[in-house]
C-alpha cells in the first residue's frame, strides 16, 4: 500500500492523538473510517540522529486502545505456541518481517543500527501486537498473517467514535 504525505491537518490531528506534535512522520499509511491518521511512517533515523525501527506507528487512540486490550489477553501466547510448531506460519512470517524492512528501506536511508531488525518481535516471536496490526493496516491484508489474525479479532474498533473529540474529552 502506498500511503501518503501528511498534510497539515493531519499533523494537527496527529498531535491530538498522540498527545504531543509527532516526530518525523513520512507518510500517513492508513486512515481509520473517521478519515483521521490510524498508522504513520515514521524513517528509520528521527530528525535528532535517534535510530528509530518502528517504520509502521499506530496513532489512532480508538485503534491502539483496542489492541492494548488485545494485548492482555493470552493471544501474544498462543500466536507464540503456534510459531514454535508450524513451519507454514513461521514462513509467512518471516516474509512479513522480510516485507517490513523493505519497505522501510525504501526510503533510502541507511540506518546500521537497526539494519535486519523489523518489530513486534518478528521473525522469531509475537512482542507487539501494535507493531503487527500498523504493519497489516498499512500493507494490507495477506502480507503479516499474525497482523491480520490480530486485527480480525479487533473487530470495529473505530466504532467509539471520531479519535479526535474521544482524545479533546
Amino acid at each position: 500500500m502506498q500511503g501518503e504525505k501528511a498534510t497539515p491537518e493531519d499533523l494537527r490531528a496527529l498531535e491530538i492523538q498522540l498527545g504531543r506534535p509527532a516526530r518525523d512522520v513520512h507518510k500517513v499509511s492508513y486512515r481509520c473510517p473517521c478519515g483521521n491518521p490510524a498508522v504513520i511512517e515514521t524513517p528509520p533515523r528521527l530528525s535528532d540522529g535517534t535510530p528509530f525501527p518502528t517504520f509502521y506507528y499506530a496513532t489512532c487512540p480508538n485503534l491502539t486502545a483496542a489492541i492494548s486490550t488485545l494485548e492482555n489477553s493470552d493471544l501474544m501466547e498462543e500466536m507464540n505456541r503456534r510459531l514454535a510448531i508450524d513451519a507454514q506460519l513461521a514462513g509467512e512470517y518471516h516474509a512479513a518481517h522480510d516485507d517490513y524492512i523493505a519497505a522501510r528501506s525504501a526510503l533510502g536511508i541507511d540506518v546500521p543500527e537497526v539494519a535486519g531488525i523489523s518489530a513486534g518481535g518478528m521473525p522469531e516471536r509475537v512482542k507487539c501486537l501494535h507493531s503487527l496490526i500498523a504493519h497489516s493496516l498499512s500493507a494490507g491484508p495477506g502480507v503479516n498473517p499474525l497482523g491480520d489474525q490480530a486485527l480480525e479479532k479487533l473487530g470495529e474498533w473505530w466504532q467509539n467514535g471520531n479519535c479526535l473529540e474521544r482524545r479533546e474529552s
